[in-house]
């Protein structure tokens, strides 16, 4: 993903994920770029020189709409976004399978954050009353 400010970005996602830790934080040709994340799986994050977020509207334009993780404790990470000042998204309807929250970024990225209930997939995957 390209945002306007690698380390307010790398600051919302510590928030998000205190475990998650840079892999990777280069100079390329292209401008700076950091892999952040796990052992398993990181995000990519570029800076190539915007000094302001473009005219892509969530939901609306072509592009990103929002991305998703999966969390073991969605209060938890709720209690640290919240703390830390980050903007909350849309509400969602209560489901009997799962839990979620949205949040904003300093780019204006939305990341959605799902914590299961329950085993299943085909109860996790239940989108019937999803909005």
């Amino acid at each position: 993903m390209t945002v306007v400010d690698i380390d307010k970005t790398l600051l919302f996602l510590s928030t998000a994920f205190p475990d998650w830790k840079v892999r990777a934080d280069n100079i390329g040709r292209t401008g700076r770029w950091v892999h952040f994340g796990s052992s398993t799986h990181y995000i990519a994050i570029e800076d190539r020189g915007a000094t302001v977020k473009g005219p892509h509207e969530p939901y609306v334009h072509p592009g990103l709409n929002h991305l998703g993780f999966v969390v073991d404790e969605l209060d938890a990470l709720c209690l640290r976004m919240r703390s830390a000042g980050y903007r909350e998204g849309m509400e969602v309807p209560l489901h009997s399978a799962r839990k979620r929250a949205y949040f904003f970024d300093e780019d204006g990225n939305e990341f959605e954050f799902v914590e299961y209930l329950v085993e299943t997939s085909e109860a996790r995957n239940d989108y019937a009353d999803a909005y």
